[in-house]
């Protein structure tokens, strides 16, 4: 059977029937939907423009409208020359779809729109499969999605664990932080270089989490929590990338929060 052909495009009518078909997509595509940013705020979210933030919804659809993935980034400009970066909420492609070449186009033009808006680089954050409990790895395989293997998907794309002690303020038991999760970077200035020898300023990574917190833990609070992981990272200039595969090594040493 010829696999369906799909095209890409930035929604921004909040009235869009995809807004609703990616939500679907996203409840069905991972193990705890409840901790994603929820579908009835989309609407809001594309159509909210300021200079320090500028979120937008990008989806895969056939030629007869069926959206078969989607993925949800703000541009997240900072002064001065380090420039900002972008921040991939979440990414995810239907089951029928998975293996066509969905997530690496969407992938490619999120950093296509983070290249021309003059950033730095693409963040994201992804569960690692070591730190989920036994609970979590079941929920997570029944939606047919491997944590390892996923994590080998992102690394494919470019994507490279930073590595620090990173985890979400809130989001885990009790509202409490969220601790199964890496900070992941994808560069954009490696077009002549070993992406696997890479860093990243940390002053860029405290700043584009301080400006993607801001929106729902208030500006004092994600200041607060960015200053943190300065501080647990020991305030370094320079934070290093391991491979997408990986976890941070602060884990591997059984640290605990």
């Amino acid at each position: 059977m010829t696999p369906p052909a799909f095209t890409l495009r930035h929604v921004t009518d909040p009235d869009d029937p995809a807004i609703a078909a990616f939500g679907r997509v996203q409840e069905a595509s991972y193990y705890a939907p409840e901790m994603l940013i929820p579908p009835e705020v989309f609407g809001q979210l594309v159509t909210r423009r300021s200079p320090e933030r500028e979120d937008r919804l990008l989806v895969a659809q056939t030629q007869g409208g069926e959206v078969l993935g989607g993925t949800l980034y703000a541009l997240l400009p900072l002064p001065g020359s380090l420039r900002g970066a972008g921040f991939n909420s979440f990414m995810a492609v239907t089951r029928a779809a998975r293996g066509l070449g969905v997530g690496r186009a969407l992938h490619a033009e999120t950093l296509r729109a983070v290249r021309e808006a003059g950033l730095a680089g693409l963040f994201a954050d992804s569960v690692h499969p070591t730190r989920q409990n036994e609970e979590d790895r079941a929920a997570e395989a029944a939606t047919g999605v491997d944590p390892a293997g996923r994590r080998a998907a992102l690394h494919a794309l470019g994507l490279r664990t930073v590595d620090l002690p990173y985890w979400q303020p809130v989001g885990g038991p009790d509202g409490g932080p969220l601790t199964d999760l890496d900070l992941l970077y994808h560069p954009l200035d490696t077009d002549e270089m070993n992406p696997d020898d890479r860093s990243v300023p940390l002053a860029l990574v405290t700043g584009i989490l301080c400006a993607y917190w801001t929106g729902w833990l208030g500006a004092d609070r994600a200041q607060a929590e960015a200053q943190a992981l300065a501080d647990r990272a020991g305030h370094v200039q320079d934070v290093s990338l391991l491979p997408g595969t990986s976890t941070a090594t602060w884990w591997n040493e059984g640290q605990q929060v």
